[in-house]
């Protein structure tokens, strides 16, 4: 398990509302669109970020991380286990609080970078399934 209980926790509730999905586009037959308007649906603010740099759920894309001009929370990744490390090493430098890897992207030495910079991280799980848990 990546992310005890108390981590998941702390991200859904402690860390900020601004989550950036990295792979989210305007496809509503991939997960990452029904798990952003969850994340929506609990009061967090989505930020897509795709290459295709779509507005989804109202919300304006940008084609990579670094692309957002404002703070971003955390950093909730869709993409394949192979892209995921660069992606938490992104989300370090845009000064992120904490990444979440989505069920299935695992990369064990992305976990370990990350939490040595100092943010929290959860890898294989999704905070759709986990978020309704809290209420």
């Amino acid at each position: 398990m990546y992310g005890d209980e108390a981590t998941v926790r702390r991200i859904l509730t402690e860390l900020g509302d601004t989550w950036a999905v990295v792979g989210l586009s305007g496809n509503s037959a991939r997960p990452a669109y029904r798990v952003a308007q969850v994340l929506q649906r609990f009061g967090k603010r989505i930020v897509p970020v795709h290459p295709k740099a779509e507005t989804v759920h109202g919300e304006r894309g940008y084609a990579c991380l670094a692309d957002i001009p404002f703070d971003v929370d955390v950093v909730d990744v869709f993409v394949n286990s192979s892209l995921a490390g660069a992606v938490a090493d992104e989300a370090v430098a845009k000064g992120a609080r904490a990444v979440w890897f989505q069920l299935g992207v695992v990369d064990e030495a992305a976990y370990a970078r990350t939490r040595e910079a100092g943010l929290d991280m959860v890898m294989d799980r999704c905070p759709a399934i986990e978020i309704p848990r809290l209420t």
